[in-house]
């Protein structure tokens, strides 16, 4: 006991390290908008059963990211300056062209109109914009090119597996790029909502039968990621869960996708802690990490039981720290004994 817990004190201490030191390279971002704005398999399920149940408050405040330790200095990097050059003059190959109902337009920044902010992502915020040509509305991710190599290493995973991901209808479109010496902006469809922003509107949880539905889409997002382009995600949580307005649900988000060697990751990143798995937090080697598209379903798993219940499965906790210690420590996060169906409290048991 005495052992694991100067553990947790080394890696809390390392944690605030590398915390710090990520706020002091995060470049201001500034895009020049002309003051526009300021700135084991699973069984056969079947989600039939309605949901039962007083509905709960939600936490209405967001998980922060933090680095891992390790992750900034003494972690070898999958992909070098030199890589993410070359890689980054290929895509350069396909920006300002954007592709609207199968037409393709040429475009600039000056082409597109500032709607107002949506969001935050992983290296970056998300604005709603028109292009002027076909008052056509889209989202586009905004990130600021620096010096910083772990930042363009986001940028460039996600550029990567956004538009290679077009053929499958799990995953938010890409329309196309805007590259630029200190920007890139990646355009995408314009989605409804994600589903940390529907459960703060229901202000209770989210009914099963559409968790059904849920669960479907994005296993199947993950499934694709994996065996089409050896990716997982490595940031499944509700605010990544996207929803249009018919319905459909789609994975965003991929600036901490991790490449996938013989199936498994060798490499730790950023990520949001109330969602990570124990083997991505403490691997038995934290100078070789090794773990696979089962870390995706744990945090999968995680985000289910607060979307079914409407509360952040670890309460009482004020600190990223104090997360990680419920995770490493606790067993899995699982759903209240009633008020669920069979089906859905086997699937939440399995990951």
């Amino acid at each position: 006991m005495e052992t694991f817990q100067r553990k947790l004190n080394n890696l809390e201490a390392r944690l605030k390290a590398e915390n710090e030191t990520k706020k002091r390279e995060r470049p201001t971002i500034d895009f020049g908008l002309g003051g526009q704005r300021e700135r084991k398999p699973f069984p056969e399920l079947n989600f039939t059963r309605p949901l039962s149940g007083p509905s709960q408050p939600i936490r209405p405040n967001r998980r922060k990211e933090f680095m891992l330790p390790g992750t900034s200095h003494h972690q070898p990097r999958s992909i070098d300056s030199a890589e993410i050059d070359r890689k980054l003059q290929e895509i350069m190959k396909q920006t300002g062209k954007l592709t609207i109902n199968g037409m393709k337009y040429s475009v600039s920044a000056n082409d597109l109109h500032d709607l107002g902010e949506i969001g935050t992502g992983t290296c970056g915020h998300v604005v709603k914009m028109k292009h002027t040509e076909t008052n056509y509305v889209i989202a586009v991710k905004q990130m600021r090119r620096s010096g910083n190599k772990e930042e363009n290493k986001r940028i460039l995973m996600d550029l990567d597996v956004v538009l290679k991901s077009h053929d499958s209808p799990f995953i938010v479109q890409c329309l196309g790029a805007i590259i630029t010496p200190s920007d890139v902006w990646i355009c995408m469809e314009l989605m409804a909502t994600c589903v940390e922003k529907l459960m703060r509107r229901l202000s209770g949880p989210v009914p099963e039968r559409i968790l059904g539905k849920m669960t479907v889409a994005i296993v199947k997002a993950l499934h694709y990621l994996k065996e089409t382009h050896g990716v997982i995600h490595r940031d499944v949580k509700p605010s990544n869960i996207l929803l249009d307005e018919k319905g459909t649900v789609k994975l965003c988000d991929f600036g901490i996708s991790g490449r996938l060697v013989d199936s498994k990751a060798k490499t730790r990143s950023a990520g949001c802690a109330a969602y990570m798995a124990p083997e991505r937090i403490d691997p038995p080697d934290p100078a070789k990490p090794d773990y696979d598209i089962r870390a995706d379903v744990w945090s999968l798993g995680v985000s289910l039981v607060e979307m079914a219940t409407g509360e952040f499965p670890y309460t009482n906790c004020k600190t990223d720290f104090e997360v990680l210690t419920k995770v490493l420590q606790e067993d899995p996060p699982r759903l209240p004994s009633t008020g669920f169906s069979m089906d859905f409290n086997a699937f939440v048991s399995w990951w």
